[in-house]
């Protein structure tokens, strides 16, 4: 029987648009590429030049720190450009595609007499190893660590967000392995929600799983860890997607890495949100293609709408993006006397507006901030959203000023910027809270280092 641990904090916005659940099969497109900003933490260095040929699975860039951490091409073909930006920063690595896929051989494997550093080598060798995080810092994680658990959260619950149970469905097997491969390493916990029905997730074997049941964000990876297995400074838990782990499960089933992936692509501004099944890297332009509503004032995000990365179709999927999201941009709104206004069509967190007296009804949100940066008010409302142990106004005061030994004592080491997405939400103050913790879990690994 799963431990349930119920959540209170937290709040819940629907939007319209959600995915329906209707899989289409993309077609290979013409260019794919990797993006090393997806990886947190990582330094990377160009393992290809212009003009190579690549198979699926072998490497297109390094750690620079940690050159044996290698990051796989999600498709073979040949490398036709490096694109680097100012200091000539790697921005991505394009493919263009061959019109049949052809895969690295990594052999076979028997899991079961595998130890978990064998694991942990059959996942570099691929250049898979670099999709896990780690708390502290929430960075791309690094072999040179220990983790004393591993966290995978099954649980998407952000707006807008894919169902991973629509992913499930056909990977069952691969995510078992992936499971059983994670906890050789470390003791592994599976979080999952309450309506989620899936015997793969329910029945999981070689974990511990745990139901959590409450209002968003209690599918963050983060939350789940502070309330099962807390972070403490000098220690490391490893955090891993669950796609991540139906791609390490494809590799000790196949011995190949498949990067195959199913993506929501969802929106007000999508003509009919649904799922595509598609490889890490294509162009949004190819995922979007004849599913706009309307081109002009949208807003398209590498995700869902409180954590995605704002992008264009020249943008290629993320290596960590569960869904594509597109709403209204807000810069052609004119409202006449808005504040004053019932605005029955606006949600609010407060009472201001009477849309609280509809609280099942689905919004179309745009992308407007609706005021500017002000002073901080402690006013309790970012506890209200964030259902972990740790007072977030002051630590956000805390990394604002720079007091590194507040920070510790109010816990950073637990925290990422996704779980402050919801407290940036309802802030009155309009800060950039995602921006000022990514900071100061920078800064303050810099000074660990």
């Amino acid at each position: 029987m799963a431990n349930v641990i119920k959540l209170r904090k937290g709040l819940t916005i629907n939007l319209k648009g959600r995915a329906q659940e209707n899989i289409v099969e993309l077609e290979v497109a013409g260019e794919y590429a990797l993006v090393p900003d997806d990886f947190t933490g990582v330094t990377p260095k160009v393992a290809v030049k212009e003009g190579d040929s690549v198979k699926a699975g072998d490497a297109l860039f390094i750690n620079k720190h940690y050159p044996e951490v290698k990051f796989a091409s999600p498709v073979s073909g040949t490398v036709v450009a490096v694109e680097r930006g100012e200091r000539r920063k790697v921005m991505s690595v394009r493919v263009k595609a061959d019109e049949k896929q052809q895969f690295v051989d990594f052999g076979t494997f028997e899991l079961g007499q595998m130890s978990g550093e064998d694991v942990k080598n059959a996942l570099l060798t691929a250049g898979l190893f670099g999709y896990m995080n780690q708390l502290p810092y929430a960075v791309s994680t690094n072999p040179a660590t220990t983790p004393k658990s591993i966290f995978v959260s099954a649980l998407r619950d952000m707006p807008l967000a894919g169902d991973f149970e629509v992913e499930l469905k056909g990977n069952e097997e691969a995510f078992q392995a992936g499971l059983t491969a994670l906890s050789k390493i470390a003791p592994t916990h599976l979080g999952i929600g309450s309506k989620q029905t899936a015997a793969a997730l329910t029945k999981a074997q070689k974990v511990e799983v745990t139901v959590f049941d409450g209002p968003c964000p209690a599918g963050n990876v983060g939350v789940q860890a502070n309330h099962i297995d807390p972070v403490n400074k000098g220690e490391v838990v490893w955090t891993v997607d669950p796609t991540a782990v139906i791609f390490f499960g494809r590799l000790f089933l196949t011995g190949r890495v498949d990067l195959t992936r199913t993506v929501a692509v969802a929106g007000s501004l999508v003509s009919a949100p649904m799922y595509v099944r598609t490889a890490v890297g294509t162009p949004l332009a190819t995922i979007l293609d004849g599913r706009l509503a309307q081109t002009e004032h949208t807003r398209i995000l590498n995700g869902n709408p409180l954590t995605g990365r704002k992008a264009a179709l020249t943008d290629f999927l993320g290596a960590h993006t569960s869904e594509v999201t597109v709403i209204p941009e807000g810069d052609d709104v004119n409202e006449i006397l808005g504040w004053i206004l019932p605005r029955f069509k606006q949600f609010s967190v407060s009472k201001s507006y009477f849309s609280w007296l509809l609280p099942h009804r689905s919004y179309s949100l745009d992308a407007r901030v609706k005021g500017g940066e002000r002073h901080m008010i402690m006013s309790g409302e970012y506890d209200k959203v964030l259902p972990m142990d740790i007072y977030a106004e002051y630590l956000i005061k805390a990394i604002i000023t720079g007091d590194i030994d507040r920070q510790e004592q109010l816990g950073i080491y637990e925290v990422s910027p996704e779980d402050f997405a919801l407290a940036e939400f309802v802030d009155s103050s309009k800060l950039e809270l995602q921006r000022i913790v990514r900071e100061g879990l920078d800064i303050l690994r810099k000074e660990n280092a």
